[in-house]
């Protein structure tokens, strides 16, 4: 159950007479609509109200069952017109019973006789509280300022936009109102925070605007008729008594509540995080003492390099690095620099396991263009640039995509192909270094200016696991050093930056196995329902 329907559960055992026992001591709720009647009728005399023409009347019948007398016509059962059983004590009333309603005014620029005073609409009004800052001002004239002006104690009620939202004015200095705010004022002495109670939970339980009774607005008369139930006054009060020693109970359960659904969003993306960064360091598969291991496999990625070197299709790199156990301690060269880099290495690894930089096993880096473009994707037979969107992590969505002008420079090194290793170099903080691999073969796509294709020695290593272990949280660490710019809207990640990514290479057997399960384990944990 949501803080809100607890909230409603509570207010709706308070309406119907279930939150607060029954006295019998109470003077019932027919004697206060005496009363309230009584009331009107001398304000009548006095000329201050109007006499209402079909004035309503709301008894239970033989039966047992509510009837309304509306003037002189004959009584009808309104059975299904009322929500809820209420307590023998209690009266079903209309609104306009036991409440004097009416809106505030209207703005009109050209009308500037009067009194220039300010006045609150429905964007000061919010529920329980108002907020006055800033306020308006307009003309009100002598009659005017008497009808739409509210004083404290009266319950302040939304016509339009939020309809029903509601709120008493508290404050001892009256205010003006414009002509979408109800403003009621009871006849005779009630609980009116009783009312506001009530306003909320037909409101929220869909009643005003919505399903159940249905009212879609809140015009005068749909006010005005609209139902109630009157408990004895004593009553009124102690509900709302109960209701307050509620609230910040309720309100700790809405927090909690907030936090739990918070813990559950974020719980899928935690728990993978933490199989990812048990991947990276070698603990969430055995390794196997049969395979080649990762030295081996890389004194053939740089063999082969070196191969593709004097073949001229990849360059020497100049900062060629090798990185090695010491008297216990992790050491790089690079070039005649050699040093110690304990302090870079953020955690051990299985002995037949290596740090690598992620150049060791790059041919090279490859970004594309941006070219002014319709902003509509490629339809077939055009060609089509990504935007960076269609980098998401550990998936690409193809459709992600511009269409290309048709008089665009086509270069093979920006066309993307299935197995390609893409990552994200500039934009946002969330979304710079994000990384996936292209499953499939996608139909005429290149780079743009913010992505890179990571091409790698592809005989030699798996691109899901270099995916994998770049996602990790203490890879991701390097990932975030990397990027530079002030403003978290927008970063930037070098191509020569992501080159010295750290990046632990298991063997090339065991680096399946670890793609495999981590599938396997992501796929177990996104059909959990949290």
């Amino acid at each position: 159950m949501t803080g809100q329907q607890l909230k409603n559960s509570i207010l709706q055992m308070a309406v119907q007479g279930k939150l607060v026992p029954q006295d019998p001591n109470d003077e019932p709720a027919s004697v206060l609509l005496a009363r309230i009647r009584k009331e009107k009728e001398e304000l009548i005399k006095a000329g201050k109200i109007k006499k209402e023409k079909n004035p309503s009347y709301i008894f239970r019948g033989a039966d047992n069952l509510p009837y309304e007398k509306v003037g002189k016509n004959e009584p009808v059962c309104i059975a299904d017109e009322v929500p809820f059983d209420i307590p023998e004590s209690w009266e079903w009333v209309r609104l306009g019973e036991i409440f004097q309603h009416n809106t505030g005014k209207a703005l009109n620029a050209s009308n500037r006789s009067g009194e220039l005073l300010t006045y609150i609409t429905t964007s000061n009004l919010y529920w329980n509280r108002f907020e006055l800052h800033p306020l308006r001002e307009m003309y009100f004239s002598e009659s005017e300022i008497e009808k739409c002006t509210a004083i404290k104690g009266d319950l302040l009620v939304c016509e339009g936009g939020d309809i029903g939202r509601s709120a008493i004015w508290p404050y001892d200095k009256g205010i003006r109102i414009q002509n979408h705010i109800h403003r009621l004022r009871s006849y005779s002495e009630i609980c009116t925070e009783y009312y506001y109670y009530l306003f909320f939970l037909y409101k929220h339980a869909g009643w005003i605007g919505g399903k159940g009774i249905g009212i879609k607005g809140l015009s005068a008369n749909a006010l005005h008729s609209l139902i109630f139930p009157l408990p004895p006054l004593h009553e009124q009060y102690s509900i709302v008594t109960k209701i307050k020693e509620l609230e910040p109970l309720l309100e700790k359960y809405a927090q909690s509540e907030k936090q739990l659904n918070n813990l559950n969003a974020q719980f899928p993306e935690v728990l993978k995080k933490s199989i990812l960064q048990e991947a990276v360091q070698g603990k969430l598969v055995p390794q196997n003492p049969t395979d080649e291991s990762a030295s081996v496999l890389l004194e053939r990625i740089r063999a082969e390099k070196q191969k593709l070197i004097a073949e001229g299709k990849i360059k020497k790199d100049k900062h060629e690095s090798i990185i090695f156990r010491r008297d216990n301690s992790h050491y790089e060269k690079g070039g005649f620099k050699e040093e110690n880099i304990d302090d870079l290495v953020p955690f051990e690894l299985p002995d037949s396991w290596e740090w690598i930089r992620l150049s060791t096993i790059l041919t090279s880096t490859d970004a594309g263009k941006s070219p002014q473009c319709e902003n509509r994707p490629r339809t077939i037979g055009e060609w089509g640039v990504i935007k960076t969107t269609a980098i998401q992590d550990g998936y690409f969505l193809a459709e992600e995509n511009k269409v290309l002008p048709p008089d665009f420079n086509l270069q093979e090194s920006m066309v993307i192909h299935h197995g390609d290793l893409l990552i994200t170099r500039a934009g946002p903080r969330n979304r710079t270094g994000v990384i996936c691999v292209v499953d499939g073969e996608p139909e005429n796509l290149i780079l743009s200016d913010k992505t890179v294709r990571l091409s790698y020695l592809r005989n030699f290593v798996n691109p899901h696991y270099v995916m994998t272990a770049l996602s990790s949280p203490a890879m991701q660490y390097f990932v975030v050093d990397a990027m530079t710019g002030m403003a978290a809207s927008q970063v930037n990640i070098s191509q020569e930056k992501m080159k010295t990514f750290l990046l632990p290479l298991p063997p090339l057997n065991e680096q399946q196995r670890i793609v495999d399960e981590v599938s396997k384990i992501f796929g177990r944990i996104d059909k959990l329902n949290f």
